[in-house]
């Protein structure tokens, strides 16, 4: 495939005439990337949650607790995603500008599947009704991008010419991006797939793909012995031809899932990003992984 590379903004004005950052702290990845892209060489944000932490049972280090506490900007998806965030922003983050990204006017917002709420109690961890996995669509990105620079530039308003410049070129990257796997993805939106968990609803949407269920119905739920016995009916009854596990977690429940069927076994599956490198690229990374690996099985023969 031909890839349309996410560009890096480039800055607006020399670095010698402007003022310092804002002092910035994010939560996932893909947030962090998103920030990272506006805020250009003019500073770099701190990620809190790095390779291979867990969004649900993070343990903050002393440093980073202290950091939250000089913060003067954090970006989070919010409580919807990590409740425990909340907690600690409430008691550490008083002084800081929160932004939560899933309540910014504009963001396009989907309900976990109706099964989802019927089965919610074996999810101790549950999100309640709006999937907050929202990032995984690109036109949510593109409008954080907006809500970022806006942000930033209230808190430093002589660099404001910078935000907006940098937001504007990252949003034009993740659009012509969006464009390019649109194309490659066409192959596969009439192929059926089972995922992990339900955190794919607003890619698989958004490129028209056909997600036909889950193993688990939240982040951290272990599905039961019923819950598995539905699925394979539901493998059976959708034709699913590929299973995709999911990174952090261990794939022997989908490899027992699709024992002694036709289905193929896929690569796993990031939809957080805890498996690549954070900077500004990352975000652009995770779509085009994403995608390959969802072609590679789907369009094997």
């Amino acid at each position: 495939m031909h890839r349309i590379p996410l560009t890096l903004p480039l800055l607006a004005l020399p670095l010698a005439a402007q003022a310092e950052a804002p002092h910035v702290v994010t939560d996932l990845p893909a947030v962090h990337s998103l920030v990272s892209q506006v805020m250009g060489e003019l500073g770099a944000p701190e990620l809190l949650l790095g390779a291979g932490a867990s969004a649900h049972s993070y343990q903050l280090r002393p440093s980073q607790a202290r950091s939250l506490q000089s913060a003067d900007l954090v970006f989070w998806i919010g409580p919807e995603m990590t409740p425990w965030l909340e907690r600690t922003l409430n008691s550490l983050g008083e002084g800081a500008t929160q932004v939560a990204l899933i309540d910014r006017e504009g963001t396009t917002l989907r309900e976990f599947a109706e099964e989802e709420d019927e089965h919610h109690e074996e999810d101790e961890h549950d999100h309640g009704t709006i999937d907050p996995h929202a990032w995984l669509d690109p036109t949510n990105a593109q409008h954080w991008l907006g809500v970022i620079a806006g942000a930033l530039s209230q808190q430093d308003p002589e660099n404001r010419p910078t935000y907006e410049v940098n937001a504007q070129k990252a949003a034009a990257a993740i659009a012509a991006l969006d464009a390019q796997l649109t194309a490659d993805l066409a192959m596969a939106q009439d192929t059926p797939f089972i995922v992990f968990h339900d955190a794919y609803g607003y890619f698989t949407s958004h490129f028209g793909l056909q997600n036909a269920g889950s193993v688990a119905l939240g982040d951290a739920a272990a599905p039961g012995v019923a819950r598995i016995s539905a699925l394979r009916q539901t493998l059976e009854d959708s034709g699913a031809a590929c299973a995709f596990p999911e990174a952090q977690h261990d794939p022997k429940q989908m490899e027992l899932l699709i024992e002694g069927t036709s289905v193929r076994l896929g690569g796993a599956l990031d939809p957080s990003g805890s498996s690549l490198e954070p900077g500004p690229a990352l975000y652009g990374q995770l779509l085009e992984k994403m995608s390959e690996t969802l072609i590679a099985c789907l369009s094997a023969r």
